[in-house]
């Protein structure tokens, strides 16, 4: 896992990251699910939630469906929050290829991010924001042109009720994760779409996994 902090020499680190992972070949394949790497490539996307749900997971099977493509994914976070790295891996995500940024403050993840999709090199990048997140409408303008240039989806964490607004309305699809328990160890973990400015909020998603263990 490339696990860096963006401070006074984070650039130079950021940089070297983007150069190490710019070199790997992508290789997409069609999908006919309404959700997907396929269906979210170019795309600004908000998953919102609020509580314990499904959130990460859905983040995590997009992930994992990006380098089973081959694409090179970022996931860049506050560094108070973050994910437990052995369920990661226990779902089946390589580590070692997971690009992990830890930034300061959430104005530090916006030039993240800028940085990262301007460069090309990657097929996902995951703006983990947690409750409050803010940004600012300039910056979505200049991700979601980046994002479509270079077919780079952007998947943006939030902690709020689907009562409350995406973003803005630069984000393209914004669903509300949602996670219920369907037998022993086993979860049903989906989404209901709110905004989604290609299809409409006309479809859902929904899969069932194991959760780990202590989970309830």
């Amino acid at each position: 896992m490339y696990n860096t902090h963006y401070g006074k020499e984070g650039l130079g680190k950021l940089q070297g990251v983007v150069a190490a992972v710019r070199v790997w070949q992508r290789a997409v394949e069609p999908s006919g699910r309404p959700w997907g790497l396929e269906q979210i490539a170019g795309r600004l996307v908000e998953i919102s939630a609020a509580g314990a749900t499904a959130a990460l997971t859905l983040a995590f099977g997009l992930v994992l469906e990006a380098q089973r493509q081959g694409e090179p994914v970022a996931w860049i976070a506050l560094e108070e929050r973050g994910f437990y790295p052995p369920d990661a891996a226990e779902g089946g995500v390589d580590l070692g290829a997971l690009v992990v940024v830890r930034v300061a403050n959430a104005k530090a993840v916006g030039r993240v991010a800028d940085q990262l999709v301007r460069s090309g090199a990657f097929g996902l990048i995951v703006l983990d924001l947690g409750a409050g997140a803010d940004v600012p409408i300039p910056l979505q303008t200049r991700l979601t042109g980046l994002a479509q240039k270079h077919q780079t989806a952007i998947l943006c964490l939030t902690e709020k009720g689907g009562e409350l607004p995406s973003l803005g309305s630069l984000v393209s699809l914004r669903v509300q994760a949602q996670r219920q328990k369907v037998c022993d160890d086993r979860f049903s973990c989906g989404l209901a779409v709110l905004k989604d400015k290609r299809r409409g909020p006309t479809w859902t998603h929904a899969e069932v996994c194991r959760g780990p263990a202590g989970l309830r």
